[in-house]
């Protein structure tokens, strides 16, 4: 208690906010919680029987690369791995089989929550079963999971198109139901913030599924029309703001006094003049655009509709006859993508490309077509710092490396440099506040062929360590000079992503058929024997979303000389 008490007289004396009505920001109070509990709990995993979803496959990637980071002397890694990676499925999937045709045959249906938000962002669930994506050549369950989760994705956007964010059924509680949206939200949608990486996060997950397992049986009629609605919110969304004065496509209206949570313009949002890029009024970290032409969403798009004409021209090849749904055949829709990844790509350089005073010819985060660019980046992805992890240019670009060396300089408003580390953050949480996430990505995005033994990754790597502040997970961001002060201790998407980097540092694709593989890469057909040995009914658990929150304990602090990874 004398810990605790000290913990909120810290919270008091630094963090005072005279516009509380307390004169405590909210943030202070849950630091010093977090602070107090940290010291007290040990970072672990639920138990078997608690875990939303278990695989023994992945329990055999966990056991292989600890392996790997423990004969490298770096066991905090493995733990940290041990935590992170299975951290999705542990805590925030539920996948179910459901009757589909009539009764006729089983069907999948995932849906996978942000962790401390009981809702599924498109963007986020598609990035936080990443990792697991490699699994799927090989095993089942993660297949039938992966295949829920795009079919569970398909419905929400062809029952709204526009929303970023969905609820798992319909009578459940919204936390933004009274936003003013047009066109008007279903009772499905949590939230419904037009963001165009939604759209992207989408066809990634269908085309990264496809290119590791080659099974099209995704492409059933709802997941081509769901298809067919993106592009034409895309084509829709290259419309400048006068073109549409009378009835803009869409507009987003939300009461309160959080500026960049709401459109300006009667909900239109910023000007925009017809360019060729697409328009995204909201950003990937659900904060209003200045500009609104967000270029890394441009870049992602570029990448995912060429990816996705491919994988329609594969289906029509494969095809005789579309499904009797389909309103377009799969060549039309695969000449429709391949035209507009051309075309943005295209704006993409021609008006994004811009010469900044200091750094020469650099890409900007935001245009808005009639000559005006912004200057800065943001730790969510897609972020500029982001473009080679997202596909769209190499590592060694030239226009990429000048846009990085501006991004992680002091001419980039949202690059923080502290005691506790230095990165990328953005406005969503505000100055000062580092986000894990853009420090993954930095390393991820190096251009070296050893990120081992780069030294810029093993700063990188260093700093992602201690901001876990001994709880083994990470976080959506922390303070610059202090990690103890942290936001969502529970955000999946940046525990995957870390994984991820992990993943690449221990040398392993992901998959279980990788030599050396621990007890010859056993199937999950192996597990239900393990969860009848602990009680656990299937190799899914329906567990209440309470029983996954995890906080931890201190882990020992890496030091800034620690050996290589």
């Amino acid at each position: 208690m004398d810990k605790l008490k000290a913990a909120f007289s810290q919270a008091f004396t630094t963090s005072f906010n005279p516009k509380s009505p307390t004169g405590l920001s909210s943030d202070s109070i849950d630091s010093a919680l977090q602070s107090h509990m940290v010291s007290k709990l040990r970072p672990s995993r639920p138990p078997l029987d608690k875990r939303k979803f278990s695989s023994l496959a992945v329990e055999n990637v966990i056991e292989r690369v600890k392996r790997v980071f423990e004969e490298k002397g770096r066991s905090e890694l493995a733990d940290l791995f041990e935590l992170c990676y299975p951290n999705t499925l542990d805590t925030t999937v539920v996948h179910t089989e459901v009757e589909i045709e009539g009764g006729n045959r089983q069907g999948d249906d995932t849906f996978v929550i942000t962790g401390d938000i009981p809702a599924m962002w498109l963007r986020d669930s598609t990035n936080q079963v990443n990792p697991y994506l490699p699994l799927a050549k090989t095993q089942a369950p993660i297949r039938h999971m992966l295949l829920g989760l795009i079919a569970r994705q398909t419905r929400c956007l062809n029952t709204d198109i526009y929303a970023n964010a969905f609820k798992k059924s319909r009578h459940q509680w919204g936390e933004w139901d009274k936003d003013l949206v047009h066109p008007k939200l279903s009772s499905l949608a949590w939230e419904g913030k037009y963001e165009l990486d939604s759209l992207c996060a989408f066809l990634k997950l269908s085309n990264r599924y496809y290119e590791v397992t080659r099974d099209t049986s995704f492409a059933d009629g709802e997941w081509t029309t769901a298809v067919d609605a993106v592009l034409g919110v895309m084509r829709v969304q290259q419309r400048g703001t006068l073109e549409e004065l009378e009835e803009p496509a869409y507009s987003f209206v939300r009461v309160g006094n959080v500026p960049i949570d709401t459109l300006m313009l009667d909900g239109r949002g910023p000007p925009a003049k017809r360019c060729g890029l697409i328009k995204s009024p909201f950003r990937p970290s659900d904060d209003a655009s200045t500009y609104p032409f967000l270029v890394p969403a441009n870049a992602m798009a570029v990448v995912e509709l060429q990816k996705l004409s491919a994988l329609l021209t594969s289906l029509e090849a494969d095809s005789a006859t579309p499904s009797s749904s389909q309103t377009r055949s799969y060549k039309s829709l695969a000449e429709e993508a391949n035209s507009l990844a051309s075309e943005v790509k295209e704006a993409i350089y021609k008006h994004a490309l811009v010469e900044h005073p200091r750094f020469g010819k650099v890409f900007a985060y935001e245009v808005d077509g009639f000559g005006n660019a912004l200057f800065m980046d943001d730790a969510n992805i897609p972020s500029l710092l982001s473009l080679p992890y997202l596909g769209f240019l190499p590592a060694t670009d030239p226009d990429y490396l000048r846009t990085r060396t501006f991004i992680l300089s002091d001419s980039n408003p949202y690059y923080f440099s502290g005691s506790a580390g230095k990165g990328v953050g953005g406005p969503h949480v505000g100055l000062g506040w580092i986000w894990p996430m853009g420090i993954v990505v930095q390393a991820l995005t190096t251009a070296t062929e050893d990120l081992g033994s780069d030294p810029e990754v093993q700063a990188c790597v260093e700093i992602l360590v201690k901001s876990t502040a001994g709880t083994g997970f990470m976080h959506e961001s922390f303070f610059m000079d202090d990690v103890q002060k942290f936001t969502r201790p529970w955000f999946a998407w940046a525990n995957s992503l870390f994984a991820e980097l992990l993943l690449k540092l221990a040398g392993s694709d992901g998959t279980v058929d990788e030599p050396g593989s621990i007890n010859d890469a056993p199937t999950d057909a192996h597990l239900a024997a393990a969860h009848t040995a602990v009680g656990a009914a299937t190799t899914c658990s329906t567990a209440g979303e309470e029983d996954a929150k995890i906080v931890g304990e201190d882990v020992p602090e890496a030091g800034v000389d620690a050996p290589s990874v």
